[in-house]
């Protein structure tokens, strides 16, 4: 009566029962894998602990690891990865600034630049001012 409110199939409800009453065939792994990863805190996932489990003399597929884990919802930690960044601190010394500007003018830069020309070479030295005040 209960399985035809139900709409289930007689062998549905007998499977089922059956599958309760069955001796977990995993229960040493499991027991494995959860001590592994309660020892590593979490930071192994499924390779690693298969390749415990093989070292402790067990011969067991990675596959196998991976299903129970995701069965128990055991997963690894992910480790992020960090951003690629050339920067290496401060190196060496900063040079105090020296230049006391009061008015614009006062500070005239010059760049000499070195080029041939017909085989001659020529130094032009452009002469600029600086025409900020720095403080």
């Amino acid at each position: 009566m209960l399985l035809e409110i139900l709409a289930l199939p007689r062998s549905s409800y007998y499977y089922h029962i059956k599958q309760l009453k069955q001796v977990d065939k995993n229960k040493v792994l499991k027991a494995k894998i959860k001590m592994i990863y309660d020892e590593h805190k979490g930071n192994y996932g499924y390779r690693r602990i298969a390749l415990e489990i093989r070292k402790q003399g067990f011969l067991v597929n990675h596959k196998k690891v991976q299903r129970l884990m995701k069965r128990m919802n055991l997963a690894g930690r992910i480790r992020r990865k960090r951003k690629y960044s050339s920067y290496k601190g401060e190196i060496g010394k900063k040079a105090d600034n020296l230049i006391q500007v009061t008015k614009v003018g006062n500070i005239n830069t010059c760049f000499i630049m070195t080029f041939s020309i017909k085989k001659e070479f020529v130094h032009p030295c452009p002469v600029r001012e600086i025409a900020q005040i720095i403080a």
